[in-house]
């Protein structure tokens, strides 16, 4: 991991996601029981999980800010156990030992997002949901071009993050199965980068 990514990435990263956190409540209030997050970045969920939550097992191969990730966590209403591993390997749990998994803004940048959501799967309770919210490939053809032309020049200076994933494609790739979908354009925001894909899925 490089300077970049390991020091200043995390800081444009949070300053970035931190305009999104009206989307988290509304995304994440489904949640309940043992919850599995992906991609927990800086801890910015944490404050908009409902008091179902018993308790948050976290997976992010970047580990950094932490005195600001550890105050997040303090501040958490439940136990949260950190774990930088990458989610498209094999995930250090039992078959469907969680309630509920959480991701959100994470499969656009996950190199083999339909492994990780494979092991997703695994390790969801069949009665379990997925939880999502995720920018990807616009509906709009001129956009999606513009998409595909920039998407080198944004895995650079994103580390990695596509903006040209057709995110339900994905997720219905690996098996899951899309109980809800919402689709819309976020506002203020590039229409490359501001193509939303919300929903739940399940087994």
């Amino acid at each position: 991991m490089g300077f970049y990514e390991r020091r200043i990435f995390p800081h444009i990263l949070d300053a970035a996601m931190r305009g999104m956190n009206d989307l988290r409540a509304e995304t994440l209030a489904l949640a309940r029981g043992d919850v599995l997050e992906i991609g927990f970045g800086t801890g910015l969920n944490l404050k908009y999980y409902p008091d179902t939550v018993g308790s948050l097992s976290a997976l992010d191969p970047m580990d950094a800010l932490e005195e600001v990730v550890e105050k997040r966590i303090e501040a958490a209403g439940f136990p949260v156990e950190r774990h930088a591993l990458p989610a498209d390997r094999h995930l250090p749990y039992d078959d469907a030992r969680f309630d509920t998994v959480a991701v959100t803004w994470t499969l656009c940048t996950i190199p083999d997002p339909v492994a990780a959501l494979l092991e997703m799967r695994r390790v969801l309770k069949p009665e379990g949901q997925m939880l999502f919210v995720e920018h990807g490939r616009s509906d709009d053809d001129a956009v999606a071009r513009w998409q595909d032309r920039l998407n080198p020049i944004q895995k650079v200076i994103g580390c990695g993050c596509n903006l040209n994933r057709a995110i339900d494609a994905v997720i219905e790739k690996s098996g899951f199965r899309l109980q809800h979908l919402e689709r819309f354009e976020r506002e203020k925001t590039p229409r490359i980068l501001g193509s939303m894909y919300r929903g739940v899925a399940g087994h």
